[in-house]
Parts: structure tokens; C-alpha cells; sequence
């Protein structure tokens, strides 16, 4: 098994394949294992997707609308709308008309939406403990600016429209947030 002194041998393509490529390779690895990891922590009837909406609110701190969510997250408008009334149905976020365009409605998180965010980090405690011996801190704190970097060069220059599934089995990847 690799330790931090031995890490895992180059398997994120080709010999000449473009280290961005490589990089996105490995994050696009990382993010799936990362998926099915939380997955496994998250209270009782909260999916991964459903998570990251909760967690989009609380780290921006604003209330979005359906479709701001949706470019947000990278999804159709239907299935973010899809997403949302089950959060609502679940008192975790309520609609609420804008304060200027009473027509418009923002996601709002509930008191009840905050605390399964805070009960969904509180199971990520014995992930933390687990990996703990097998990545530094130090390896996760030196990571988070250059990732940062990353995401926010590839989240100015993303594309306007979601990425479509090119065909049966082949996903356009893990779930994207995007701050703006």
C-alpha cells in the first residue's frame, strides 16, 4: 500500500499524455471516490447530491434561485427542481419570493437544512480519524490552494450549457459546484 513516502505509481494515463490531463484524471478519480465515501457517512435518507446543494447555501451564504443552483451544480433545471422539492418536502429549504421580484423564488436552508449539514460533516469525524495515518494534514492543507486554482480557472472558463452523458455508461463525471 502507498504511504505519503511511497506514493502510488503513475496511473493517471499515458507516458506523453498533457499533465493537465492528468491532473483532471486524477481529481475526476478522487471526486468519485470522495462521492461514494461521503455517501456512506450521510444521515439517513440524504443523497451525495442533496449534500452538496445543503452545502452550496451554507458556503456562499446566499440564497439562490432553481436555476442558479442548477448552473451551479452543473444539472438540468428540472431535475435541480426535482432535487429542491424534496428538500422542501423534507423541511430542509423553503422557496421564498425575492425581496425586489416578488415572481422569483430563492432557496432559502432552514434551520432543520443547517443541522443535517452539521450532522452530515459530524459522520465525516471517523473518516477523518481513519485517513489520518495514511495523508498528513499537512498533504491536505498544502493541497487546497492549488486546487482552489484550478477550480476557479476551470469554473471562469466553464461552458454555459451542462455537459450531456455521451452515451450508455459514460457519465460526464462527479458533481460540480461552482461558486459564482
Amino acid at each position: 500500500m502507498p504511504t505519503p513516502e511511497t506514493p502510488a505509481s503513475d496511473t493517471s494515463g499515458a507516458a506523453l499524455d498533457p499533465p493537465e490531463f492528468k491532473v483532471l484524471t486524477e481529481i475526476g478519480i478522487i471526486a468519485h471516490l470522495a462521492d461514494n465515501l461521503l455517501a456512506s457517512v450521510l444521515p439517513d435518507g440524504l443523497t451525495t447530491a442533496q449534500f452538496g446543494i445543503l452545502n452550496h447555501l451554507v458556503r456562499l451564504g446566499r440564497r439562490e434561485t432553481i436555476s442558479e443552483l442548477a448552473s451551479a451544480m452543473q444539472v438540468a433545471q428540472p431535475t435541480m427542481s426535482s432535487t429542491i422539492r424534496r428538500l422542501e418536502a423534507a423541511g430542509l429549504v423553503n422557496l421564498q419570493p425575492d425581496a425586489k421580484d416578488r415572481r422569483i423564488r430563492r432557496v432559502v436552508l432552514t434551520p432543520a437544512g443547517h443541522a443535517m449539514r452539521q450532522s452530515a460533516l459530524a459522520g465525516i469525524g471517523p473518516l477523518r480519524e481513519r485517513y489520518a495515518d495514511l495523508i498528513r494534514n499537512e498533504v491536505w492543507t498544502d493541497l487546497l490552494t492549488p486546487l482552489r486554482e484550478v477550480r476557479g480557472a476551470l469554473d471562469r472558463n466553464r461552458p454555459t450549457t451542462p455537459a450531456r452523458k455521451k452515451g450508455p455508461g459514460q457519465s460526464t463525471g462527479a458533481l460540480q459546484i461552482r461558486d459564482g
